[in-house]
Parts: C-alpha cells; structure tokens; sequence
C-alpha cells in the first residue's frame, strides 16, 4: 500500500456543513481538541525497573489496567514493595481508595502486569496477573460490588483469595498477555497466548456470570512463512487488541513474529511482519478475514494460520522493525482503525538494532477500512524518539487521537478524512518514562481521555505514578 505522508504544517479542520432542503444549515462535527481537566496521583512510590525497554505499571498492552464503570474509575499496579493494588475513585475526584489484593509481584519481568475486567451479568472486577509463559494470578471481587460503588466498603474482604486458576479452571501453564473484553451480553471473556514468543496461539475464555469455560485457541504457530531471506515454521499471532464494536461485531488487527531469526536481514532486528486483521460475528467462535471468508474456529483444528489467504491488509517484511500490539478501535459505524509502527524504508532497507533504530527513525501510521471498503494508512507526522508503542483512542465525533510515549498527543479529524494529523499536546510537565495506559471505557461515557502513567525514575528507584485527564469535544 502506497503511504500517504502528510507535511508536520497540515492544518486541521472540518469539512463545510451541507445545505440542508429548508436552506438552515447543519452544524459542522468539531474537529479534535484536547483540553487538561485535572490530574491525581494514585501512588508516589510504586515499583519501578526497566525491562523489555518498558514498565510493569505502564506497559501500552495491558487491558484494562484502567477503566471506568457506572461513574467511578478503577486502577490496578505495583506498590514498591510489590504489592498488587487496586483503587478506585469517583470520576472527577482526587482522591483514591486502594486495597491489595492479596499478591506480590514474582519478577523484574515488564511482561507481567496486572489486567482487569467487568462482568456485567454479576457486578464483579477480575483481575488477572503476573505471567509471562508460565502461571498467572486470578483473583476477583465479591458479586455486586461494581453495581454500587458508594455502597459496599473498598476493603479486601470485598475480594476473594488468589488463584492459579480460573475458579479451577486450568488453562495452560504457558500463560502471558491476559485482555479481558465484555461481550454486548455482559458476559466476560479473557484474551491470552498460550505458549511462548515465536510459538505461541491466542486462545479464549468465557465467563458467564456462574462459571469459566474454556472456549480454547484460535491461531495457529504453524506453517511455513518465507521471507527474501529465509524461511521459518513457526511463529506466534500478536494482537493489537481484540474489541466489539456496537453491533456485537468482535475485531482484532494482529502482527505475526517468527521463531526463526532468518527471516531477517540482521540478527539486531525483529521477525515481527505484516498487519492482519480478522473479525468474529458469534462471540470469538468463528473468525473471517476483511472479504468476510471464514479462516479459522475457536477450539476446533483449524485456528487461523499465517497460511490462510486474505489476513494481510498491510504488508511489510520483517526488516523494519515493526512493533506488535500496538492498538486498535473502531468507530461509530463499525470501521476498524489501528495504529501501528515501524522504521519507513526511506530510513534504509534493513534495521540492525531494534531499539535504536526505532527511537531514532520510527514512525507511526493510522491504518483504518474506509466507508468503501479499502484500507487507507497515514503516517502520523510526530517522531517516535522512542521503541514503545502508541495508542488510539477514538471520540464520540470519530475524530482520532494518537497517545505517544511520554504522553503526547496527536490528533486528526473525520471530516477530513483522517488525513490531518498534528500534535495538540507535548507531554510537557508529565515527566512520563514512555508508554502510557489509556481508560479504553471511559471516553464514550463521559468524552474525557484518562491514561495513567508512570515518572521517570533511575535504577530501581519507585517513582510516583498518575492519571491525568484530558476533556475531548463534547
């Protein structure tokens, strides 16, 4: 696909209102606008290392480790001593009331953080933490506790004991990346890997309200990928998200990387490639590609494989150092968008270190289907100066955000297509380390953009960590 670069001067804008039939004119959609509303500190000393170039408390993955309902937000991390919290304040408060849960953090492992989840049909927060290819930590609230946030007192009674398994459901004892996601119906599904990096399989489960059932893998690590440079046989499916939309319709753009190194042009690189995308009509059991053609079924012989035609709607080979997970959304017509990120081949043909070559070169490029059916991809005019990932947020106008590393902003309009990218805030007074969690729930019930991040620190030192607000157009 041909990259559209729009010049750093491209001024944003709507397009002029119609006429309507009376000859009164329709209000024109407001362009993006972002507006700091407050901020509070949800810890002044929680856990701080370096690892994987990113923090435990930070890491732009996670889902949720921020997220809103009925009113309040709800906040999970690390204490310096390790200590698994959970907080939770009424919006707009500055204060937060914290409880721990039971669990201390195992590992300097970045990979390890703490997720959450609502289940609707009972009230419930579910947390799942501290894995990376090996066990997780589950634990979750009494029922209820959701439904009347000013009621029952925030303490850990309120939550149950820690457990290495979903209410004794075992699920494979390679275990990393937890995403929970709430079905139209209230149900709760937990996204994960199965496996481990280069030979991994994304697989689901499903709570009900009454119990979890395993609904098993969908993505394959096998079959033969090859490269102008050599060949490999297994790999893992990396997704940059996995969301519904309003019509129930379940989507996730993914990247693959392959065990094998060969596929490279330097050992300094990453064997990540390509962006996919595959949807699902009934809840995660059957997924299909952009032309809606059925690639693969959950828990059944045929998960999707990087065999499978039709997966790629951006094609790019492994040496450009593209990163996996980044994000995702869609908008108010169901369109998915994604954000992804990589060095652009004016910079060279071939990375030769990961994260040099993508703090000093790395660019990122909003990938969305349009309203014809094709896929458009702009590249965002803002420099990474950073290996970490960038997040995508959407407003109640479709227009689009860009959440950076250090907390910059960036943003373009739907009226012009999305084509109008600039920079509306700097980060300026964060003192953020890099990657920020954005509150993916809250932006459509109140139109504020909340993320949570985490003060530069040295060494081991813990540092405080914040969310900070942001009021998007109303």
């Amino acid at each position: 696909m041909r990259r559209r670069t729009l010049l750093a001067g491209a001024l944003l804008g709507t397009a002029a209102a119609p006429a309507l039939a009376s000859g009164t004119a329709r209000a024109a959609a407001p362009g993006p606008s972002v507006t700091r509303t407050g901020g509070t500190t949800l810890d002044s000393r929680a856990v701080f290392f370096v690892s994987y170039d990113g923090l435990v408390n930070n890491n732009a993955f996670q889902k949720n480790g921020l997220l809103t309902h009925k009113g309040h937000q709800y906040a999970a991390w690390y204490t310096a001593d390790r200590s698994a919290v959970v907080g939770r304040r009424a919006l707009g408060a500055s204060t937060w009331q914290t409880v721990r849960v039971g669990h201390a953090l195992r590992y300097d492992d970045s990979h390890n953080v703490i997720s959450m989840g609502v289940s609707r049909t009972d009230g419930r927060l579910h947390l799942n933490m501290d894995s990376h290819s090996d066990g997780f930590t589950y634990v979750k609230s009494v029922a209820g506790l959701l439904d009347d946030p000013t009621g029952p007192s925030w303490t850990a009674s309120r939550f149950g004991a820690p457990q290495s398994t979903l209410d004794g459901l075992a699920l494979t004892p390679q275990f990393t990346y937890p995403q929970f996601v709430a079905t139209p119906e209230g149900r709760l599904q937990l996204s994960y890997r199965a496996g481990v990096s280069g030979n991994g399989r994304n697989a689901l489960a499903e709570y009900d309200g009454d119990r979890w059932t395993a609904l098993g893998e969908w993505s394959a690590s096998t079959g033969a990928y090859t490269s102008e440079h050599g060949s490999s046989t297994a790999r893992n499916m990396y997704l940059h998200g996995i969301d519904y939309d309003r019509t129930g319709r379940l989507h996730s753009f993914f990247t693959w990387r392959e065990q094998d190194g060969a596929v490279m042009c330097s050992g300094g690189g990453i064997t990540n490639h390509d962006t996919g995308y595959v949807h699902s009509d009934d809840r995660g059991r059957t997924w299909r590609n952009d032309a809606g053609i059925v690639v693969g079924r959950t828990g059944a012989s045929d998960p999707v494989s990087v065999t499978d035609a039709g997966l790629v709607v951006d094609p790019l080979n492994p040496d450009h150092s593209l990163m996996n997970q980044e994000s995702q959304s869609t908008d108010s017509a169901g369109r998915p968008h994604a954000i992804i990120s990589y060095v652009p081949g004016r910079f060279g043909r071939c990375t030769t270190d990961y994260v040099a070559d993508r703090t000093a070169n790395g660019r990122a490029f909003h990938l969305r289907r349009t309203a014809a059916g094709t896929w458009r991809k702009t590249e965002i005019p803002v420099p990474l100066n950073s290996s970490q990932r960038t997040k995508l947020v959407l407003d109640r106008y479709d227009n689009a955000y860009a959440v950076f590393p250090y907390g910059r902003i960036a943003a373009a309009s739907a009226a012009l297509g999305h084509t109008d990218w600039k920079l509306l805030y700097d980060g300026a007074g964060l003192n953020a380390f890099g990657e920020v969690v954005i509150d993916e729930t809250r932006v459509a019930q109140d139109g504020v953009l909340s993320f949570m991040y985490q003060e530069k620190s040295t060494g081991t030192t813990p540092s405080p960590l914040h969310v900070v607000d942001f009021g998007l157009p109303a």
